[in-house]
């Protein structure tokens, strides 16, 4: 029996000295090859920036740069034609695009800038409506009136929903404003006499 238990312990400690020296070994090898650590395991985001071909209840408007998820996009926005993925040369369209339509804001703010000047720099538009009693007139003095005799004075078309005039009854000189632009307005002298 001692003879076995001698054997089994010499048996036992040359197959724990065969396996420490093998794991000497791969550790060696593990040391000499590339490996490959892993921080961390997370979903990947899956968001695409895609342009809005169309106005999207609470996306965006039309022409936005907006990041949605891959599936909205996929199965919601693509089909229905509503966005398109950003490449590259989408961007540099939208950019002179967007270049374009600054330069024709530009062009439309000067035009009425000089127009305001126009305006401004007549003397005064007059008006002959028939008289009343004292200084009232019959009728008033209507927004479509002054488009009218501008028309007839200056040869420009105007459109009476951007002139905001004064309740003009009575005889007298008033101030009527255009709104040109939304930044360019322009104010003009409406005299108003009885026949």
């Amino acid at each position: 029996m001692a003879s076995t238990a001698s054997s089994l312990s010499w048996s036992s400690s040359s197959l724990l000295q065969s396996f420490t020296g093998n794991i000497n070994q791969a550790t060696k090898v593990a040391d000499r090859a590339t490996s490959f650590v892993v921080i961390a395991q997370k979903k990947a985001k899956k968001a695409r920036t895609i342009i809005l071909k169309d106005d999207v209840a609470d996306l965006g408007k039309q022409g936005q740069l907006v990041s949605v998820k891959a599936g909205y996009f996929r199965n919601f926005l693509l089909p229905t034609g509503k966005a398109q993925i950003v490449t590259p040369l989408l961007l540099k369209e939208m950019k002179v695009e967007e270049e374009r339509i600054e330069a024709e804001k530009k062009r439309v703010k000067e035009e009425a800038q000089q127009l305001a000047l126009i305006f401004e720099t007549v003397g005064g538009f007059k008006v002959k409506r028939k008289g009343g009693k004292g200084k009232l007139i019959f009728g008033s003095v209507t927004a479509q009136d002054l488009v009218d005799i501008i028309k007839a004075q200056l040869q420009r078309d105007v459109d009476k929903r951007i002139v905001s005039l004064p309740d003009i009854r009575e005889v007298g000189e008033y101030i009527a404003e255009l709104k040109l632009h939304p930044e360019v307005s322009a104010k003009v002298r409406v005299i108003v006499s009885a026949n």
